[in-house]
């Protein structure tokens, strides 16, 4: 997300807090926001989500029709995965193309997903090399206050398994749920000074020198990871980022069940 001026004194009561263990907000250096969701709130589309962390929110939409394969996976299904931060979200965000940010959202979140393999591709295959189901997988910003990617990737997750493979719409039997393997949950850790925090607010996030999101599968196993900002991470940080990844990836797992 673009950098917006924090003033000095609001910066420095940060980071004094930090020093002592606490945040602006009252939370643990390890603690997130209260997420609260929602599923099912799309009436058109065949999955969808919406997800408050904190004052952050975004919904997700998934959307499944049959179409041709890639020439390279004939028997595999297609996923799709776009993100959008509309002006409504956040004062920084701008209509038109793409912006870098939302590029690299949909990237890390489809990530996460793939290479989890959440949802079996193979079980979308109609016809080999003629005809699977495609899924598209759209995200929205409703309200930026920080960590825009556990925000996205939770409303993905939660769209994708209540999502139901449309067959009677197109003459192909009965309705089922989409094939669903694993729930892959990622932890964006954000570098304040010497300090790691987990689910960065706007003001924290738009003060740290570094960000990392690590997506782990239903075992714990590392699927995915993304590095962003300019400051550098340490091997004894990168553990503890790893570690605290399995344990909120955990909690996580069992509040959306």
């Amino acid at each position: 997300m673009s950098k917006k001026i924090i003033s000095e004194i609001r910066r420095d009561h940060i980071f004094n807090l930090l020093k002592e263990g606490k945040r602006s907000d009252g939370r643990k250096l390890d603690d997130f926001r209260e997420i609260k969701f929602e599923t099912g709130i799309i009436e058109s589309a065949d999955g969808s989500a919406v997800v408050e962390m904190g004052k952050t929110k975004v919904t997700a939409g998934v959307k499944i029709i049959p179409g041709t394969p890639f020439g390279d996976t004939p028997n595999l299904g297609v996923l799709t995965t776009g993100a959008e931060l509309i002006p409504l979200a956040h004062p920084d965000f701008e209509s038109g193309p793409p912006s870098p940010e939302s590029i690299e959202l949909a990237r890390v979140v489809d990530r996460g997903i793939r290479e989890s393999g959440m949802v079996d591709m193979s079980k979308l295959c109609i016809k080999e090399g003629e005809e699977v189901w495609m899924c598209f997988l759209d995200l929205y910003a409703i309200n930026y206050d920080g960590n825009l990617f556990d925000a996205f990737n939770l409303a993905s997750v939660l769209a994708l398994k209540t999502a139901i493979i449309p067959n009677e719409q197109y003459g192909k039997g009965e309705d089922v749920p989409l094939p669903i393997t694993c729930l892959p949950i990622s932890v964006t850790s954000a570098k304040l000074g010497s300090s790691l925090i987990l689910d960065p607010n706007f003001d924290e996030e738009n003060i740290s020198s570094a960000r990392l999101t690590v997506t782990t599968d239903d075992d714990g196993n590392f699927r995915a990871m993304q590095k962003g900002g300019q400051g550098s991470i340490t091997l004894d940080e990168l553990s503890h980022c790893l570690d605290m990844a399995v344990a909120k990836g955990e909690e996580i797992r069992k509040l959306i069940g």
